[in-house]
């Protein structure tokens, strides 16, 4: 199945001169969806993944459908203040200024195998704060995957030592 097929195109959104990777048509057809979660999912099948973390808003959806499949724990990174408990932040650079992820400070225990998910990678700032997160924790990391990475953004390098997963590539 091609899946380039189920992604559009939104030029100038957010802003202008940038061309958006819309994956809700993907996400609305059963059999496109299934089989990226499951394309997604073969690859660490037999790492015993304890808990699988996505970033809000998209990344939760790729990531707790990964999570079911893989029958692991799904952790939630959030903008600060949206979490209710006690959190650890990692706070990381954008092209104009910084934002930052939390998470509980109690999702992962020492050891515990996590796989970091997204729906994108593009430059690689809220993939590699997702990973900081889970270090911070005593998390071994599984690797970084995702549903589209953005090649010429060169994502990647900031994810170096990783085994970096993307099942389309643009």
């Amino acid at each position: 199945m091609d899946l380039k097929e189920y992604i559009r195109d939104i030029k100038d959104f957010p802003k202008k001169g940038i061309v958006f990777k819309d994956i809700t048509p993907l996400l609305a057809d059963s059999r496109a969806f299934q089989y990226a979660i499951d394309m997604l999912c073969d690859k660490y099948i037999e790492d015993k993944v304890d808990y699988v973390l996505g970033a809000e808003a998209r990344g939760f959806i790729i990531a707790s459908a990964m999570a079911y499949k893989l029958d692991a724990g799904f952790i939630p990174a959030r903008k600060p203040g949206k979490l209710p408990y006690a959190t650890t932040k990692e706070v990381y650079e954008l092209e104009y200024g910084t934002d930052a992820l939390e998470v509980h400070e109690d999702a992962i225990k020492k050891g515990d195998k996590v796989l970091v998910v997204d729906d994108l990678l593009a430059t690689g700032g809220t993939s590699a704060a997702k990973i900081a997160l889970v270090k911070k924790q005593g998390g071994e990391v599984v690797g970084p995957a995702f549903l589209i990475e953005l090649t010429f953004l060169n994502g990647r390098d900031k994810l170096s030592g990783y085994d970096v997963y993307p099942l389309i590539k643009y």
